[in-house]
């Protein structure tokens, strides 16, 4: 019998249709180009910026322009600091959401998270050799949720190398402070600074090995927002500054309980053991009572990220849950899929529900996933915290209920990535030490 199937892909009605990320990008006409600026201009109306450039007098295009990613900001400094320039952007299927032809027509190009789309790549040598724009990306596929650099995917480099023209690194300072990822509907008054460097030229491609360029492009998109802002002496004093910081900081230092912590106001807390830690003005961290583990929030938030690591090469790695799951095949509709159980482990993720009385099963494996999109609060189907697991046409929001879990998802997601593709080096080292006369 038919139901007795189980697909591979969520069984939706033959009218419910997937969206064509492989369509090549529009040519930007100039009205928009002016339109994109001038409204970014308007939005940042009565906000503190400044955008600084350097060894960019010689470049004028067409170049690759690699942002690091904090918030929606991003887009308006971005536009802001290349005008003139027609600026084609690399956008996710929600950023989509209910404006396609919108987004189609200012030249951008759609793309499921942390897929591997062969079709990407021509629209990029399109918009580089035919339209001689600018080819702006965000590396990074995710607001980064401490203030600091997140993992670069490897193909990067070999992105680089194949295109051979400038690569531009803009850097983005006080966006993440001003609405961080895990508080974003509460702006704090924080000053943004943007530079732009020209870091890679084509007579250096040539003559760099891909892993040198990632080496070069890994360095040149290094920051730390809470380092950042002590040395700036940038004080927030907005008397919420700690709300939501549980999100990111769900461990406790202090009795190593998970998923347990709270905030209000500018307070930090364990509700398992009591445990309290106060955000002052800079940022940093103090316990109200007894030692200060971590002042600095990314340190604590690398510690988590080395219990997950420790967690995985144990093999003790495991995470299920019942969740609510909500995908966008198409840009015009989430689809209520209903209830379903995710499991994340060695086996990457698996996800297994039914709907229109089919059964269905989506498998996405540790190695085709260097790490996946997760949203605090997300704001287009519910203001809940979610794992967006993509395949290839689909992409499924999942809600846990579970407290606080996804950080940590996101951090294993990594994690198993490279513990997979670290037993897969070994492994083709041994086969060749074996092969050996």
């Amino acid at each position: 019998m038919e139901n007795e199937k189980v697909y591979s892909e969520i069984p939706y009605d033959k009218k419910v249709k997937h969206y064509n990320t492989s369509k090549m990008p529009k040519y930007q006409l100039g009205f928009f180009t002016f339109l994109i600026y001038a409204l970014s201009k308007i939005l940042m109306i009565g906000q503190k910026y400044k955008v600084e450039k350097f060894d960019m007098d010689d470049i004028k295009g067409p170049y690759i322009l690699l942002s690091n990613h904090m918030y929606f900001v991003d887009f308006y400094l971005n536009a802001i600091a290349t005008f003139p320039k027609k600026v084609y952007n690399i956008a996710t299927v929600d950023g989509y959401y209910r404006r396609p032809f919108l987004m189609e027509i200012i030249g951008c190009m759609c793309k499921r998270k942390f897929t591997t789309d062969p079709d990407l790549i021509k629209s990029i040598e399109n918009v580089l050799f035919k339209k001689k724009g600018i080819m702006c990306m965000y590396p990074e596929a995710r607001y980064t949720p401490v203030g600091t650099t997140a993992i670069l995917p490897d193909s990067l480099s070999q992105l680089i190398k194949r295109m051979n023209v400038p690569v531009v690194v803009m850097l983005h300072h006080g966006n993440y402070l001003h609405t961080p990822f895990w508080n974003y509907r509460k702006p704090r008054k924080v000053p943004l600074y943007t530079t732009m460097r020209c870091v890679l030229r084509p007579e250096e491609i040539e003559k760099l090995s891909a892993p040198e360029i990632q080496e070069r492009i890994v360095s040149a998109m290094q920051y730390n927002e809470y380092k950042w802002q002590k040395e700036q002496g940038i004080e927030i004093t907005e008397p919420f500054r700690a709300e939501g910081l549980n999100k990111i900081l769900y461990q406790c230092p202090n009795c190593l309980t998970e998923h347990k912590m709270e905030s209000e106001g500018s307070i930090l807390y364990c509700t398992h053991c009591g445990k309290k830690w106060e955000m002052n003005t800079l940022g940093e961290l103090c316990a109200l009572e007894g030692e200060t583990e971590f002042s600095h929030i990314p340190d604590w938030f690398e510690w988590e990220r080395e219990n997950v690591r420790k967690e995985v090469e144990s093999g003790e790695y495991y995470f299920e849950d019942e969740v609510d799951v909500f995908s966008l095949p198409s840009c015009m509709k989430f689809q209520d899929v209903g209830k379903a159980k995710l499991t994340h482990s060695k086996d990457g993720f698996i996800i297994e529900g039914e709907y229109n009385g089919k059964k269905y099963r989506i498998r996405r494996p540790v190695s085709g996933m260097y790490g996946v999109h997760i949203e605090y609060d997300y704001c287009y189907v519910r203001p809940d915290d979610c794992i967006d697991v993509s395949t290839s046409n689909d992409s499924l929001y999942c809600y846990p209920t579970k407290k606080d879990v996804v950080t940590k998802i996101s951090f294993a997601a990594e994690e198993l990535y490279k513990f997979k593709m670290k037993d897969r080096l070994e492994r083709r080292r041994e086969a060749q030490l074996r092969a050996l006369p």
